[in-house]
């Protein structure tokens, strides 16, 4: 993966999430790919593992999360071809189980995600629910599709369009953006979401992966650090807060 500092021995290890915080407000952005082990030029099939979370230092709710933007290291390859497509149309107001069954072969990772409900008469009370993601397109961009469904405290159903875009040049040359929906009326709030994409499937008479990685340690070092993912967090009162996800992998022999 492509280098922000070089691998300085065996053994070396990152933080496990990153933490950011402006005001009352706090975010923090984790993950990792797997394996952590990868060859030094070719790039082999991996999963990637997001997670995303937003709280504040007092009780009170964090202002509504409006737009998410992360961009991914270059060196993470995304392969759609022959991978069948979902459209947000074939999920709505479905639960899990009817999303699976319409959209199963567009199927490309899973997860759950976390708000908190705060009607006006009644104390804020936490929502659960579950994540799936779909490969889809949005007008002529690649897209990722979250079906996020949830039956606490009622059953309700949203999809969530990831648009995908490439850069040619810099570090990150895969970058995922969303513009969230307001959630009845912002009386709804996403406090955390977290998911794992993967999937391997065959297209001409090849197995193919939905993600591959190298990691493109300079010859003669054993490994790299590098910067995974950097994240942009938007919020409806203006605030926008950044972060950097910093990871390191191994070469394998």
């Amino acid at each position: 993966m492509g280098l922000a500092a070089i691998a300085i021995a065996l053994g070396a290890g990152v933080a496990q999430g990153e933490r950011i915080k402006s005001g009352n407000l706090i975010v923090s952005l984790s993950g990792d790919i797997e394996p952590n082990a990868l060859p030094r030029a070719t790039a082999v099939p991996v999963r990637m593992h997001v997670e995303g979370r937003v709280q504040t230092l007092s009780e009170g709710q964090p202002p509504p999360l409006r737009q998410l933007t992360i961009a991914v290291n270059r060196q993470g390859k995304l392969f759609t071809r022959g991978l069948a497509v979902c459209s947000p149309e074939q999920l709505q107001g479905t639960s899990t189980a009817v999303a699976l069954a319409a959209c199963g072969p567009a199927l490309v990772g899973r997860g759950e995600f976390d708000a908190t409900v705060a009607l006006p008469t009644l104390s804020p009370f936490p929502a659960h629910g579950d994540v799936l993601a779909f490969n889809g397109r949005k007008g002529r961009r690649q897209a990722v599709f979250l079906h996020i469904y949830s039956t606490n405290p009622t059953p309700i159903t949203f999809v969530l369009p990831l648009t995908i875009s490439h850069r040619r040049n810099g570090d990150f040359g895969i970058v995922v953006s969303a513009k969230l929906p307001r959630l009845a009326g912002d009386l709804a709030y996403v406090t955390g979401i977290e998911f794992t994409l993967h999937r391997r499937y065959r297209y001409a008479g090849r197995m193919r992966s939905y993600l591959s990685a190298s990691c493109s340690a300079p010859t003669g070092f054993p490994g790299a650090i590098y910067t995974l993912a950097k994240g942009t967090f938007e919020f409806a009162n203006g605030q926008q807060l950044r972060t950097a996800l910093v990871r390191d992998c191994r070469v394998r022999r």
